[in-house]
């Protein structure tokens, strides 16, 4: 699978860990991060190239992951988006549940309320959980693509 991820300061050595993770288990990472720690930098520009890398991108299954310090930044930033569907996730539960309800494409995590360990457990369980389809959950799909 086809994964974009980035994170400001706060979520920058999650991010070098859980990218690494992932192209161990074979997926294809594609970093839109700073390359080195910038303490001055803002959440939004690394939100914005994720999803519109991820809005762009042919790979359909593609998914994104973004990481700040609380996640929540990251979920309003790249929420501003048509066509994305980000979810904060703090426990599998909630990971499951933004697949297979939500059809989310766009993960976002804390840095400073997770653990590592948690997050690459949150990471998996997001990428392996799929979509429902319940007519249900189109119905409530369509409706949040019409709004404004």
């Amino acid at each position: 699978m086809k994964i974009f991820i980035g994170a400001d300061h706060n979520g920058y050595q999650y991010k070098q860990d859980l990218a690494n993770a992932l192209r161990n288990a074979g997926h294809e990472v594609i970093d839109d991060g700073n390359v080195s720690i910038d303490p001055n930098d803002d959440f939004p520009q690394f939100a914005g190239k994720v999803v519109n890398d991820l809005l762009v991108d042919d790979d359909k299954d593609a998914k994104g992951l973004l990481i700040c310090g609380s996640g929540q930044g990251m979920c309003m930033a790249a929420n501003r988006f048509k066509g994305i569907r980000a979810s904060l996730c703090w426990n599998l539960e909630e990971a499951r549940a933004s697949r297979n309800d939500d059809d989310s494409n766009v993960l976002c995590l804390s840095s400073r309320y997770l653990s590592i360990d948690e997050a690459q457990s949150i990471v998996v369980t997001f990428l392996q959980t799929p979509f429902a389809g319940a007519p249900r959950f189109i119905r409530r799909l369509q409706e949040l693509d019409q709004l404004t």
